[in-house]
């Protein structure tokens, strides 16, 4: 059988790692569970081994893309076929863990986005303007570089398979805003994407996905750092080409 690990970086989430974990347990029974404390100061990791879970702490904040490359590159050690990431604040249902890795396993993609706003689902969902412009900005941007519609590219839940997880521990990875760059550079590097239809929960109390990526002090910064890492990834690419 194909080996399944599900990946959760998480800062501060004492309060919501439990019932996170048990989620997964209840709904994808057969995968195992690995924990990135990404340098808590509560006691995010001492609950999440009290129900089971595999933790691996950073001494201190090292941010999100960091975390997320500390559960892939454990992934690949321990050899996990399949990864499937998700938040540690309970905004992701793990009810669609199962969805995200029948598309993974079908072998139609190598990355799976779990998508809020495909197929209609997301007209409920309230997102802050600032996140908005960023989604609608890069998706457009993701979307006509790897010449398909993606919907959600700042959607943390997703699936991965060994060939991807091979690329996302190299040192190309972005370590500070993985979101619509990785795409990208999944594309150019020939891996294939795809979504699933997801509805997701507000988000809770916490700082999984280190919510200050949205903040009302980064927002030009994001934009300008997901600028720079899209462009660096295409003339990256543009090299490789000329080189060979």
């Amino acid at each position: 059988m194909e080996q399944v690990l599900v990946l959760i970086p998480a800062r501060d989430e004492e309060a919501n790692i439990v019932s996170v974990i048990q989620d997964v347990r209840h709904h994808l029974p057969d995968a195992d569970i690995v924990v990135v404390d990404d340098g808590s100061e509560d006691r995010t990791g001492e609950r999440a081994r009290s129900v089971g879970a595999y933790v691996l702490r950073h001494p201190y904040n090292m941010g999100y893309g960091t975390a997320l490359q500390t559960g892939y590159k454990h992934a690949l050690e321990k050899g996990y076929d399949y990864v499937i990431q998700m938040d540690g604040d309970g905004q992701h249902d793990a009810r669609y863990l199962p969805s995200l890795l029948a598309k993974i396993l079908s072998g139609s993609s190598n990355v799976v986005i779990g998508s809020r706003f495909l197929d209609g689902n997301g007209a409920g969902y309230r997102v802050p303007p600032e996140k908005r412009m960023g989604m609608l900005l890069f998706g457009a941007v993701a979307s006509g570089i790897i010449r398909q519609k993606v919907t959600d590219p700042t959607s943390g839940l997703q699936a991965l398979d060994r060939r991807a997880l091979g690329y996302c521990t190299s040192d190309v990875y972005p370590f500070d805003f993985a979101d619509a760059d990785v795409l990208v550079m999944l594309y150019l590097a020939g891996l294939k994407i795809g979504e699933v239809p997801v509805t997701m929960r507000a988000s809770r109390n916490g700082k999984s996905r280190y919510l200050s990526m949205y903040s009302f002090v980064t927002p030009f910064y994001y934009v300008f750092r997901m600028g720079l890492s899209i462009s660096m990834s295409l003339l990256r690419r543009r090299r490789t080409a000329v080189e060979v």
